[in-house]
């Protein structure tokens, strides 16, 4: 009898622990509904006077995107900096919950820019951009996110609940940031190289793959 007890408490003991252990593993996703993507979905933009073949290139699922510091912007008439990014169209909101996720590559030697942003805000042109600066990811330029990023794959999900005016930014599948956005707008992912205002390397480059979007 004794024996028979201490098998279901130990297989209770078990139980709890593993239910513990699925709390803390939840992933990102977890209760959102996947967004279908397809190319059309995938607006690319770059500097206006060279082709699209010498700033990004697709192969095996991998888009890789990369940009000079002294490139021209990304259309005659305006005054941003220089980017090669995908900006994902079709798929523009102003409430609800929305998550981008993406694995992304950044070689060393890339600083001073943004490689994933969100457009739009109440004030000003975006509500996220996550930059990256000597390695290390930043809330533009100011709040660290995470350190030590070049040269691996790393997962990237950010979650916008509009109605809430909170953006979650996880790496790896942590949570590593949560900020207030900066009011309604017309909101849009984008993702690539978009060279900060100052301190940007000469060379940019970021590579992404298995880039998704969900919703609840």
């Amino acid at each position: 009898m004794k024996a028979s007890y201490g098998c279901w408490l130990l297989l209770l003991i078990l139980a709890i622990s593993l239910k513990d252990h699925c709390l803390c593993g939840a992933d990102p996703t977890d209760g959102f509904t996947p967004v279908p993507l397809t190319d059309d979905n995938f607006d690319l933009q770059k500097p206006y006077n060279v082709p699209l073949s010498e700033r990004y290139n697709y192969s095996d699922g991998v888009r890789s995107l990369w940009v000079y510091n002294k490139d021209k912007p990304f259309k005659p008439d305006s005054g941003t900096r220089p980017r090669t990014e995908i900006r994902i169209k079709g798929h523009d909101y102003s409430s609800g919950v929305w998550q981008f996720e993406g694995y992304t590559f950044v070689p060393k030697g890339t600083s001073g820019v943004t490689i994933m942003q969100i457009h739009g805000a109440a004030e000003g042109a975006t509500s996220l951009q996550l930059r990256i600066y000597d390695g290390n990811m930043r809330y533009y330029k100011y709040n660290l996110i995470a350190t030590d990023l070049y040269d691996k794959w790393f997962r990237v999900n950010v979650i916008h609940d509009v109605d809430k005016g909170k953006i979650t930014v996880f790496i790896d599948g942590e949570e590593k940031f949560v900020v207030n956005d900066q009011g309604p707008g017309d909101l849009y992912f984008k993702c690539g190289v978009y060279a900060a205002p100052a301190k940007s390397s000469n060379y940019m480059e970021s590579s992404w793959r298995d880039i998704k979007l969900f919703k609840k």
